[in-house]
């Protein structure tokens, strides 16, 4: 980090993930000068930088950076929190705007636009960032070490489960179409996905057991594990403790009968990833590339059903439902 405090944009201010961003911003001792979101209801920026400029037409902001940069006030950082689908163009302003670009996962939606970026970003100085926060976690970067100290023959066997309730706004937002938000394995599934790739290595085998608006369940082969995986944003899949509870979140990673417990931790991951990147490090496009792969690969597999080896809460969770799998 440098003494002078850097400028940054911010881009989906009234976003969920939008108030890390800031205090990750704020935290590193650097300024939000501008921020754009079509909607307004952003108060939460009063507590970060209320003396930053912002504006809900992407025309204007667009202006407002480049006249910036034409005075000698350029913006060093674009913050990318917009729908998934809007993150290519958003990344590509940023680069027009000779700024580097932080932006949240997924990345991309598809794998061949990670190829288009990494060509503009060649023609030029400035880079992409994203935040891959779990490879920051202290569980998770033990995890990895523990794999990589074992006999290189070693394969594990390993059950992940993420369930986090979402109410019936969810489809009516963007994150419930599919062509924005990649679904539920791309939504909620990708960081776990890129996880699973920093500690088990090359994915080599997808396949796809359901997936639904809600749901979504498979089988992942890796070079060192073997991961049957469950997602779910409804409410009755949580277990019956949690449930009674009132809890609306469960995160659970198995390994050979093993649970390893990683359900704190998580608050101040997008600070650690901006003081990352700001040292000169951070995640780029070939980090999210094999979770991109994988998720786009889940989204447009045809499910297979009950058969192979699939999750052992697949079963109840289709009972509970009876969904039509797509």
């Amino acid at each position: 980090m440098t003494s002078e405090p850097l400028r940054f944009a911010l881009v989906g201010a009234a976003g969920y993930v939008a108030p890390r961003h800031l205090r990750a911003i704020k935290d590193t001792g650097n300024q939000l000068v501008a921020a754009l979101d079509p909607h307004d209801n952003v108060g939460v920026m009063d507590s970060y930088f209320p003396q930053a400029e912002f504006f809900t037409e992407f025309e204007r902001f667009d202006r407002a950076i480049d006249k910036a940069r034409r005075r000698g006030a350029a913006i060093d950082y674009v913050s990318i929190c917009s729908p998934n689908h809007l993150h290519d163009a958003h990344i590509r302003l940023a680069l027009r705007s000779r700024a580097h670009a932080i932006c949240e996962k997924p990345l991309v939606l598809n794998p061949w636009n990670v190829d288009a970026l990494a060509e503009i970003e060649a023609e030029g100085d400035h880079r992409i960032k994203t935040i891959l926060q779990l490879r920051l976690h202290p569980t998770i970067r033990a995890l990895k070490e523990r794999v990589e100290s074992q006999p290189g023959e070693t394969v594990l066997d390993v059950d992940l489960t993420y369930i986090t309730s979402r109410g019936r706004w969810y489809h009516v937002s963007w994150k419930g179409d599919q062509a924005k938000s990649g679904g539920i394995s791309t939504n909620i599934g990708i960081h776990f996905f890129d996880m699973l790739c920093y500690v088990f290595g090359r994915p080599s085998l997808v396949q796809v057991h359901a997936h639904s608006a809600t749901m979504a369940a498979g089988y992942l082969e890796f070079e060192r594990a073997r991961v049957r995986w469950f997602l779910s944003i409804d409410f009755q899949d949580l277990p019956d403790p949690l449930r009674s509870a009132g809890k609306s979140t469960y995160r659970s990673i198995r390994i050979s009968d093993e649970e390893l417990e990683f359900s704190e931790g998580f608050t101040d991951l997008h600070t650690a990833s901006y003081a990352d990147i700001l040292a000169g490090n951070g995640f780029g496009l070939e980090d999210a590339r094999q979770s991109i792969e994988v998720a786009f690969e889940i989204r447009n597999a045809r499910p297979v059903g009950l058969k192979g080896d699939f999750h052992p809460q697949l079963r109840p969770a289709l009972a509970a439902r009876g969904e039509t799998l797509v």
